[in-house]
């Protein structure tokens, strides 16, 4: 096939992806269920086993820019949402519960995954991938069910900050698994205060040059052009993170952060400029999430999956019942600042989609021949599908038993 004809085809992929992506879209909002189920069901109606019209290998260029750049701009828009105001109520929580919460997580379905019978060198993979959550699904759940400010910005922030952590807990894991040599904790935990690190530092300096060159009153020189400012630098920074060894995604969250607190630097953007720019963001946003599950879908295996269906309920609701609220309540339990009640905890525990930054990490492990990411691919699968169908459609019920509404405040 020439290079022509494999760009056409690219090109029709693109075009269904698109087409299918926009239907499910409109009837996700009528069923009132997450974007991203639907986007999933369509990439395995669309896939080589079912429709067999959509056929995008993992290890494809192809599919692999798609992952990188939507990961990347994902993080971004959950950076983007996080407000400096909450965090002085909040950031003791934020910071452990990020950081340490992952590393709680993950150890315990490692544990659970090599208990299950998983080899252990899988099983660190599959603990790191699904440590985090996942902002694409719970912004979305939290801008139409409205719990109180406090609970809602803290879990969409949790969400956003630790999936740049969940992918550098992933790539570690995953230069050890395939490297040689001895681990070392103090080693590892270097590096990953490194990478995290000077992530932190390239996303400010380049996030708040990009917010500088959009909203200063007179320097403002891309005003006009501001959603190309949004890809350029989101490219940018997550090239210079990657040059230096640094994290690419936290740079890119971070950068995200800088945008989305201009005012907080004197650099305000006119209602009509900040609402166009609001829009974008959501709008490239959903393209990015359909492009990521619709392909995930497309490249689910159905024997693997069938194969690992008993382990991965069992591992799911490990995930749910077990691995969560203990990460919660440990965490946040003992922040003295924040003074969280049980039953906010427990609303915490319950509310944690697992969901874009796994899917989009699974394709890219995919491309690189990770051993073993055949059966984290399948158990990832059914973890996003679970906990997308179970916990996601029970936010606005439970939150209601426990008297979080915001309509709830006064009573």
């Amino acid at each position: 096939m020439s290079s022509l004809d494999i760009a056409k085809l690219d090109l029709m992929y693109v075009g269904i992806i698109i087409f299918t992506g926009l239907l499910g879209g409109v009837i996700a909002k009528k069923i009132k269920v997450p974007d991203i189920v639907l986007f999933l069901l369509i990439g395995i109606g669309l896939g080589p086993t079912i429709g067999g019209l959509l056929h995008v290998p993992a290890d494809s260029t192809m599919n692999q820019l798609i992952l990188t750049i939507g990961a990347c701009y994902l993080l971004f828009e959950g950076g983007a949402t996080l407000r400096f105001a909450v965090l002085k109520e909040i950031w003791i929580t934020l910071l452990v519960i990020a950081s340490i919460g992952v590393l709680i997580t993950g150890a315990i379905m490692t544990a659970a995954s090599v208990w299950m019978g998983i080899p252990i060198a899988v099983a660190l993979v599959l603990g790191a991938l699904t440590a985090s959550t996942d902002p694409a699904t719970l912004v979305p759940i939290f801008k139409q069910v409205p719990i109180k400010d406090r609970v809602s910005q803290t879990v969409m922030s949790e969400s956003a900050l630790n999936d740049a952590m969940g992918a550098i807990a992933t790539f570690a894991v995953v230069a050890y698994v395939m490297g040689s040599g001895e681990f070392s904790l103090t080693h590892s935990l270097g590096e990953l205060a490194y990478e995290a690190g000077m992530g932190v530092v390239l996303g400010a300096i380049v996030g708040y040059t990009a917010a500088f060159l959009m909203a200063h009153n007179t320097l403002g020189i891309f005003r006009e052009v501001t959603p190309f400012v949004i890809i350029l630098a989101v490219i940018t920074v997550y090239l210079l993170a990657d040059a230096i060894g640094a994290s690419g995604f936290m740079a890119v969250f971070t950068c995200g952060v800088m945008i989305g607190n201009k005012e907080a630097f004197n650099l305000p953007m006119d209602h009509h400029e900040h609402e166009y720019l609001e829009d974008y963001v959501g709008n490239t946003a959903l393209l990015m999430r359909m492009f990521i599950f619709i392909l995930l879908g497309s490249q689910v295996d159905f024997h693997l999956l069938k194969e690992y269906l008993g382990v991965g309920i069992a591992l799911l609701f490990i995930f749910i019942f077990i691995a969560r609220p203990v990460t919660v309540f440990l965490c946040a339990g003992p922040d003295r600042r924040a003074k969280w009640t049980w039953k906010e905890l427990v609303f915490m525990s319950w509310t944690r989609e697992t969901g874009v930054i796994p899917a989009a990490l699974v394709g890219i492990l995919a491309g690189m021949k990770v051993p073993g990411i055949d059966v984290v691919g399948a158990i990832t699968f059914i973890f996003i599908l679970g906990t997308i169908l179970i916990q996601a459609p029970t936010t606005a019920l439970l939150a209601g038993k426990l008297g979080l509404l915001k309509t709830q405040e006064k009573k």
